[in-house]
């Protein structure tokens, strides 16, 4: 069976797309990432806040969560040096494009696990 350059080229564009859907998929999916997308949506946070708003998770886990977001450049860590120093926590422009996709999931969340 012969595949057309058509049906070659589009499925090449399904294995690379699909490619980079698992690539985000893989990092936003890890466990308590979304979470903490999810709290930092509203705005800067320092670390204590953010494990505050993310029961059970841990301090070593949320740190290395934070580090990947960070290498990632989807969450930005400020160090204020005004009086004592503060450390903060906020989303990127790259992290907060994410806000469409977190609030659909929270929104499909609500709507579907909601009823078990």
């Amino acid at each position: 069976m012969q595949v057309s350059t058509a049906e070659e080229s589009r499925l090449a564009n399904r294995a690379a797309c699909c490619g980079l859907y698992h690539q985000a998929v893989e990092l936003v999916g890890k466990r308590w990432t979304g979470a903490i997308l999810l709290v930092l949506m509203d705005g800067p946070l320092r670390f204590s806040e953010v494990r505050e708003l993310v029961p059970d998770i841990s301090d070593r886990l949320l740190s290395e969560r934070m580090k990947e977001l960070e290498a990632e450049g989807i969450v930005e860590r400020r160090v204020s040096d005004c009086g004592p120093v503060k450390v903060e926590y906020d989303l990127t422009d790259k992290g907060r494009a994410l806000e469409p996709t977190v609030s659909a999931l929270k929104s499909w969340a609500h709507d579907w696990l909601s009823r078990r």
